[in-house]
């Protein structure tokens, strides 16, 4: 099996990673505080056990009423999802709105009773913001880079459950891996679960999130990089050298690795299995990989 590709250097911008603190607000901001997501009293009373633990209430990742989202936006915070009123949109909920789709981020129209479920303070709009700063691709090479190693990524298609998400960033962390790259549809982000899920590795591992999983293969490939995608019809990953970059691609345990990821990637490799059982958890089959490099880059 061949080890090389054709070697381009990668960018040499780094933008240090942080927490996303929404509550945080300027002085000349206050007056949206009420259009903010209330903790529950029961959380209200555990409020100095949190106080360090930046991500461990989900209610805190939720914007709601314009102001707050317009100025999330404005300052490039991630967000997960913005919810919008069915209905004609005007005035700062149209900007809001547009503002919301230039930056990539995944709009959902519902009706108003589902908003009125999270809070009653909404003013037709309610952002979920990421519970940790996504980093770049760029920025991931660049770290393997620095170590002098050669790059080994882990790229998810279509995982939705963040329980697995953090399972998978925590084993990525201990087994070498230098990021891992997530869908921006169709897929769970650094959602608060997911941050919480990780135990910690979050803080040690980057995460990308980008808008097109087939491009971004073959911008991996420019750096070197051989694509494995993890199905149920490939070689025994036993009998692979995964020597070299490597990027592995982990599918849903549903549908798998959709068609057009699959056919951008490199080779196709398996688990076996004797089993009555047709598919192992998404993070297990994961971490089984992750292990299988790390040993061959020994």
């Amino acid at each position: 099996m061949p080890n090389n590709r054709t070697d381009q250097s990668s960018p040499k911008t780094f933008h240090k990673r942080q927490d996303i603190t929404v509550q945080k607000r300027d002085k000349e901001q206050s007056d949206y505080r009420k259009y903010e997501y209330q903790i529950s009293s029961y959380n209200n009373r555990n409020a100095a056990e949190n106080k360090s633990k930046p991500y461990s209430d989900q209610n805190q990742y939720i914007l709601t009423g314009r102001n707050p989202i317009r100025e999330a936006l404005k300052n490039h915070h991630d967000l997960e999802k913005l919810l919008v009123q069915k209905g004609e949109l005007s005035g700062s909920a149209k900007e809001i709105v547009q503002k919301a789709k230039e930056q990539k981020v995944q709009i959902q129209i519902v009706e108003k009773n589902r908003l009125d479920e999270i809070t009653p303070h909404h003013q037709g709009l309610i952002a979920f913001a990421s519970a940790y700063q996504y980093s770049s691709v760029e920025e991931i090479i660049q770290t393997a880079e620095e170590k002098g190693e050669e790059p080994f990524l882990i790229l998810l298609d279509g995982i939705t459950d963040p329980h697995n998400l953090g399972a998978i960033i925590r084993t990525a962390e201990c087994a070498g891996v230098h990021g891992i790259i997530v869908p921006q549809h169709h897929s769970v982000g650094l959602s608060p679960a997911a941050v919480k899920a990780s135990a910690g590795a979050i803080e040690y591992i980057k995460v990308a999130r980008v808008t097109n999983l087939s491009r971004t293969i073959e911008n991996l490939k420019k750096h070197n990089i051989w694509v494995y995608a993890v199905t149920m019809n490939g070689t025994d990953y036993r009998k692979t050298d995964f020597r070299g970059g490597v990027a592995l691609v982990i599918g849903s345990e549903e549908d798998g690795i959709s068609r057009l990821v699959g056919e951008k990637c490199d080779y196709s490799v398996s688990l076996p299995m004797v089993g009555k059982i047709e598919s192992l958890n998404a993070s297990v089959a994961a971490g089984i990989m992750m292990y299988q490099v790390f040993s061959c880059r020994q």
